[in-house]
């Protein structure tokens, strides 16, 4: 690389936060990622020019605002500084747009500059906008790139700009403290031993192999607001929560910051379901070996990991303590590059090692600006940034505690996840302060809304409906009202309401003179038809419980079926009559004895049945080597019905497919439950059942 250019006033080599910020920047350069942008309102009587001289006194006065980046046919990036730039800053006048206008053009400017993004070889890495909205009122736009600045670093220039600005309005001289330039920071992390790192880094990660998933919503639909491919929510505790919590790290010498990454372990523990959890932390870096570090302008903050475990019965206090002296005895070694953690980590190099960071922001810049004596008003403060990582997770103190997530993974995360997750996180702070004597378990994460979701809405299942109806007789009572209303299809056949209570009515007469009542079981064995509806009404209607025999089971398994019921009565067809294994029993065949069962009344029958008696008896599949018989009472069959016709809410005006065996538990629901709403039932053969193709 040639150093010949006058303008060069030096270079050196990148922080390790530097490195990554850049190499994130580089690989996804349309993502905006590291893209910092900070905006307020300026009321009052501002002198434009002053202003502007203010900002490029701080350009001068601090290297790190005169610096680019280069890489290309170099082993290791290099930062340069150069003594002169010019200073991007741009003023316009929209004093003749309304409100409204002003703000939806204010909108599509920050989305614009936004989109601008820097050229990292090109300094400086910053831009400065001022729209005058009103004779007394500005807009104020700094957008910078986080290669340079840290946010204390922000702080700092904010109040050396305000300071000279003062100064300048006033015509005085300007009297800043000395400063310690960025390059001596670079200086001291050269110095730092990185094996003691390696070896407490290495004890630290050992036996943690996979990252904590945050897929919550995996494969949800993409979650961007605007065009920034993100979404920013936050939450204000309320003042006497978070003088709850201020009390609460008081009293136990903790500190907010380590309240927050608790409930932050604990809200991953739950979501991922692993009781060992690693999140990103990002510190300040400002080793207090270093002389004058804290007045120091530039990137010195590192994202470090922090791993807890949380065990369920474990104490909260106690195990707060814990994490705040892993902080302690990590912050000793905050210079690490995490590139050379995750080297050292056992998680797979193609894994990052965490997916989530928390940044505590103590450097409230809004209120630092309020605090300037410069006959101006300064209010609307926001500022927006993107990190590379799925979940940032900012904490801003103040007499409220500000929790702000950002999203940067639409992949994973629907429109909902973010506030429930914010909510969570705020109720898991309440509980600290609610109880401080509780093991973490008791630590709920459900917000008031979702308790009385779960307990009460979610809980309240009740419907009206008669207790002392058995199906049949529901569906009696449904034949009175649309007597003629096709309630059975099967191909090219067809059955009212009527017809088919006749049917079944002369079918149960027939039973009862065999001998059927209730209790007493009757095989069914028939092939899908409308005869099958009618047999399995005529059972219920002859007070017996069915046996549902699919005319598909294997003869063995048939047979131990009619063996182990006992079943005296068997209803079944002409053409499986000789499949079905020899039993004493009464066979019924609905096709060649139709003539005498014909011969029965067609009117209901009358006798004592309760909703405790015996439907039916299916057996299991046989998965323990044993098929098993289930009883199933009139109670369950006919709660079971009346719960699915409110959801989905089957009505007269629906008609139902029947596709499934009727072996299996579900037929009951599309057999029964569209004839007791006045609906139509098409019952599928069992070629086209067994053929998805044709039921289209």
């Amino acid at each position: 690389m040639s150093v010949k250019n006058k303008n060069i006033e030096e270079f050196y080599p990148l922080s390790p936060m530097q490195q990554g910020i850049l190499f994130h920047s580089l690989a996804a350069p349309e993502s905006g990622v590291y893209f910092e942008q900070l905006s307020w309102t300026l009321e009052g009587k501002l002198n434009t020019r002053e202003f502007h001289r203010a900002w490029q006194y701080v350009v001068e006065r601090h290297s790190i605002l005169r610096t680019c980046f280069v890489w290309e046919g170099l082993k290791e990036p290099v930062q340069i500084v150069h003594r002169q730039v010019v200073l991007p800053w741009q003023e316009y006048n929209w004093q003749h747009l309304s409100s409204e206008e002003q703000q939806q053009k204010l909108e599509l400017f920050w989305q614009s500059d936004r989109s601008r993004g820097f050229e990292l070889t090109q300094p400086p890495l910053m831009r400065l906008t001022l729209i005058q909205l009103s004779d007394i009122s500005y807009n104020f736009t700094w957008s910078h790139h986080h290669l340079l600045l840290d946010g204390w670093s922000i702080a700092l220039l904010l109040k050396e700009v305000f300071a000279c600005y003062k100064a300048f309005s006033n015509s005085q001289d300007v009297y800043l403290e000395p400063i310690r330039p960025y390059r001596d920071y670079i200086v001291w992390l050269q110095q730092q031993n990185l094996s003691e790192a390696e070896t407490f880094w290495r004890q630290m990660l050992r036996g943690f192999t996979t990252p904590t998933q945050l897929s919550v919503n995996k494969g949800a639909r993409k979650l961007l607001t605007q065009t920034d491919g993100c979404d920013e929510r936050e939450v204000k505790l309320s003042v006497v929560t978070t003088a709850g919590l201020q009390s609460l790290a008081k009293k136990h010498q903790l500190t907010l910051n380590t309240l927050v990454q608790g409930a932050w372990a604990l809200l991953l523990s739950r979501y991922s379901g692993q009781e060992d959890v690693v999140f990103g932390a990002v510190t300040s870096g400002r080793p207090p070996t270093l002389a004058k570090v804290e007045s120091m302008v530039g990137l010195l903050i590192n994202t470090l990991p922090i791993r807890v475990q949380v065990s369920p019965e474990e104490f909260l206090l106690p195990w707060l303590e814990k994490i705040k002296n892993q902080l302690v005895e990590a912050r000793q070694y905050e210079y690490s590059p995490l590139v050379k953690i995750q080297e050292w980590s056992e998680v797979p190099k193609d894994l990052s090692l965490f997916e989530s960071i928390v940044v505590f922001e103590n450097y409230p810049i809004d209120a630092s600006l309020r605090q300037q004596n410069i006959n101006l008003e300064i209010k609307g403060f926001h500022s927006f940034e993107k990190t590379n990582y799925p979940i940032t997770l900012t904490v801003i103190p103040g007499e409220e505690l500000l929790l702000r997530i950002t999203c940067d993974d639409g992949d994973r995360f629907d429109t909902d996840t973010i506030p429930r997750m914010l909510g969570h996180l705020q109720t898991l702070l309440e509980g600290m302060v609610t109880n401080q004597e509780q093991r973490l378990c008791e630590l709920s994460i459900l917000t008031e809304t979702e308790r009385h979701q779960l307990l009460v809405e979610w809980n309240d299942t009740q419907i009206e409906y008669s207790q002392q109806q058995c199906i049949h007789e529901l569906f009696e009572a449904q034949v009175e009202k649309t007597p003629d209303a096709v309630a059975v299809v099967f191909e090219e056949q067809q059955l009212t309401y009527g017809e088919l209570n006749a049917k079944a009515n002369q079918l149960a007469h027939h039973l009862q003179a065999l001998g059927v009542k209730p209790e007493v079981l009757v095989g069914i064995c028939v092939e899908r038809s409308l005869n099958m509806l009618i047999g399995l009404l005529a059972i219920l209607k002859a007070g017996g419980a069915y046996i549902p025999l699919d005319p598909s089971y294997p003869q063995e398994r048939l047979a131990f079926i009619l063996e182990d019921t006992q079943a005296p009565v068997l209803l079944t067809q002409t053409s499986l009559k000789e499949a079905i294994p020899q039993y004493k029993t009464q066979v019924v065949c609905l096709d060649a004895d139709w003539h005498n069962i014909a011969q029965h009344s067609q009117e209901n029958l009358f006798y004592k049945l309760t909703t405790d008696n015996l439907a039916y008896v299916i057996y299991t599949s046989g998965s323990t080597g044993k098929p098993k018989g289930v009883q199933i009472p009139h109670s369950a069959l006919s709660n079971f019905l009346h719960s699915m016709r409110q959801t989905p809410g089957l009505t007269q005006e629906d008609t139902l497919l029947a596709v499934t065996t009727y072996s299996f538990d579900i037929a009951a629901l599309e057999l029964f439950l569209p004839i007791i709403v006045g609906g139509r039932l098409v019952i599928a053969s069992r070629e086209v059942a067994s053929d998805g193709t044709q039921l289209s």
